[in-house]
C-alpha cells in the first residue's frame, strides 16, 4: 500500500503576525503527530519572510478567481445558458453521481438516493435528479436546430458494495424514472482496508480483512479501472458534471454552469456558497502557497483563528468559499487526474467504529476526497451560487439542528413558491407560509423558467405539487 500522507501545514497555522526563533508549537506538535516535523528542518536558516511562507502554506482564494452572484450581468447568464444548452444538445456533457453512501444518519440502511424528504409528490432524491436531467434534455433539444431530436445525457452513478444492488433494483423497479435504461451506467467505487491506530489491518473475521469504501475521491480510480473514461470519449463527451447525491436542490447538468465553464476554458470548476458562520462544518477553498493551485481544506484542519479571520477589505470571512461537492471537469483533466492519483495517492484518515473479530473497535478508515483532484488542476474557476437556490443538504435525521429532510424540504418548497409568484401565480395555505409551500415538478421547470403559461392568474394551495 502506498504511504499515507495526512494533515498539512495549514492544519495548525495560527493567524498571528511574525514567527520567532522556533516554529509555532501547535503546528510543530501537529506535524509530529504525522511524522512530518522534518518540514521545519531548515527553520533556523529561513528569513522571517520565508518562515511566514512556510507557516502560511495556504492563502485565501483571490476574489478575482470567483464569479460572484452580485457581479453577473443578465447578458452573461443568458450567454452561458445558451452555450451550455448547445453543448448538451451536441452530446458533450456527461453526469457523474456520487451515490455510494448509506442513509445511516437518516435512520435508514438504504442508499441515500432512495430517501424521500417528505415532499408533496413523495419523490426520492434519485427521482428528483433524474427528472431534472429529463428537463435539461428537453430544453437543450428545444434550443437546437433539431427540436424533435433529444440527445440523452449519459448518467454514470457510482455506488458502493453496500448500495449497488439496492440502487440498481430501485431504478429498475421505477423504470429509470423516464430515462432510457441504456443512458444510465452503474459502477462501484473501490474499498480499502481498515487499520488500527498503529497501522495494523483490522480483521473482520479470521479470514477477512475489514474494508470500507474508499471515499468519494475513489471515483477517479473507479472510472479509470472500469474503462468508463474511454466510454465517455467514445460517446463524444468533453465535459463532466460531478455531484453528491444528498442535495435536494442540486441542479444536475446545469446549462448555466456548463456555459460558464466552457467560457472560462479551465480544466476544473466548482460551485461554492459563502460560509454561513465561522464554525460551519464545511471545507473551504484555499490557494496552496503563493500562486499555487486551488484546493480544499476541511473544517477540522483549520484552527479557530484561521476559521474566524476577517478580510479587512470586504468585511467577510477571509476563508469563506465553501465546497458543496458540485464540480465540473473536462474529460481530458479527469484522465490526467486518474493517472496521477494512481501513481501518487493521498489518503485521509477517519476514525470510526469498525466491525472486528472482537466486536466493534475504534479504527481508521482510509478515504480519498473528490476535491483531491483540484491540486492537480492547472486552472480552476469558482462559481458562486445561492444556498437557498442550490444547496439543501440531507445528512441528518429529522430532529437534528441542521441538514435534515425537513430543512431541505422547506428550502425546496420556499424556492418553488417564489418561482410560482414570480410567474404570476397566487398561493393559499392553511398553515403559516414559512412552514409550507408548493412543489414544482422538475418536468415542468428546471430553474423557474417557462412557468408563466402554467401559473399566471392561477391560485395554488400549499402544500401541493404543480405538474403539467
Amino acid at each position: 500500500m502506498k504511504e499515507i500522507v495526512v494533515g498539512s501545514v495549514a492544519a495548525a497555522a495560527a493567524a498571528v503576525g511574525r514567527w520567532g526563533a522556533a516554529p509555532p508549537q501547535a503546528m510543530l506538535e501537529r506535524m509530529k503527530d504525522y511524522g512530518q516535523e522534518g518540514a521545519f528542518a531548515l527553520w533556523d536558516e529561513l528569513s522571517p519572510e520565508d518562515r511566514e511562507l512556510l507557516v502560511r502554506d495556504i492563502e485565501p482564494v483571490p476574489e478575482s478567481s470567483v464569479s460572484k452572484v452580485e457581479e453577473r450581468l443578465p447578458e452573461d447568464k443568458e450567454r452561458w445558458w445558451k452555450k451550455g444548452l448547445k453543448a448538451i444538445s451536441e452530446g458533450k456533457l456527461a453526469v457523474v453521481l456520487l451515490a455510494g453512501g448509506q442513509g445511516t444518519r437518516l435512520g435508514s440502511s438504504d442508499p441515500k438516493g432512495c430517501f424521500s424528504i417528505g415532499l408533496p409528490s413523495g419523490k426520492s432524491l434519485f427521482q428528483l435528479q433524474a427528472e431534472r436531467i429529463l428537463c435539461v434534455q428537453k430544453l437543450a433539444a428545444q434550443s437546437s436546430d433539431s427540436p424533435n431530436n433529444t440527445v440523452p445525457i449519459h448518467w454514470y452513478i457510482m455506488t458502493s458494495p453496500f448500495t449497488d444492488d439496492i440502487t440498481r433494483k430501485f431504478f429498475e423497479s421505477r423504470k429509470y424514472f423516464g430515462l432510457e435504461a441504456d443512458q444510465v451506467t452503474f459502477f462501484q467505487q473501490g474499498t480499502l482496508p481498515c487499520v488500527s491506530a498503529d497501522g495494523r489491518f483490522i480483521m473482520e473475521t479470521p479470514y477477512k480483512v475489514a474494508k470500507a469504501p474508499d471515499g468519494n475521491g475513489g471515483v477517479y480510480a473507479a472510472l479509470k479501472s472500469r474503462r468508463l473514461l474511454e466510454d465517455m470519449s467514445s460517446r463524444g463527451v468533453k465535459y463532466v458534471d460531478c455531484y453528491g447525491v444528498d442535495n435536494a436542490l442540486v441542479r444536475v447538468a446545469d446549462p448555466t454552469f456548463l456555459g460558464y465553464f466552457i467560457d472560462k476554458a479551465v480544466s476544473s470548476a466548482a460551485k461554492v456558497v459563502r460560509k454561513a458562520y465561522p464554525q460551519e462544518n464545511v471545507g473551504v477553498f484555499v490557494r496552496r502557497g503563493r500562486g499555487g493551485p486551488l484546493s480544499v481544506v476541511e473544517y477540522s484542519e483549520m484552527d479557530a483563528a484561521m476559521a474566524t479571520e476577517i478580510n479587512q477589505s470586504t468585511g467577510r470571512l477571509r476563508y469563506c468559499w465553501s465546497n458543496i461537492c458540485l464540480h465540473m471537469f473536462t474529460l481530458d483533466f479527469l484522465n490526467q487526474v486518474a493517472n496521477s492519483l494512481e501513481k501518487d495517492s493521498t489518503y485521509h484518515l477517519a476514525e470510526k467504529k469498525i466491525p472486528s473479530i472482537h466486536g466493534y473497535a475504534m479504527g481508521l478508515k482510509l478515504e480519498q476526497y473528490i476535491f483531491d483532484a483540484f491540486s492537480y488542476s492547472p486552472s480552476t474557476a469558482l462559481f458562486e451560487v445561492l444556498r437557498e437556490e442550490e444547496f439543501a443538504p440531507v445528512k441528518n435525521a429529522n430532529g437534528a439542528s441542521y441538514d435534515t429532510p425537513d430543512s431541505a424540504k422547506l428550502m425546496l418548497l420556499r424556492l418553488h413558491s417564489r418561482w410560482v409568484v414570480a410567474a404570476g401565480g397566487f398561493l393559499t395555505h392553511s398553515v403559516p407560509l414559512y412552514m409550507t409551500g408548493v412543489e414544482v415538478s422538475p418536468l415542468s421547470s428546471y430553474a423557474g423558467e417557462n412557468l408563466e403559461a402554467i401559473c399566471r392568474g392561477r391560485t395554488f394551495h400549499a402544500p401541493s405539487e404543480i405538474s403539467f
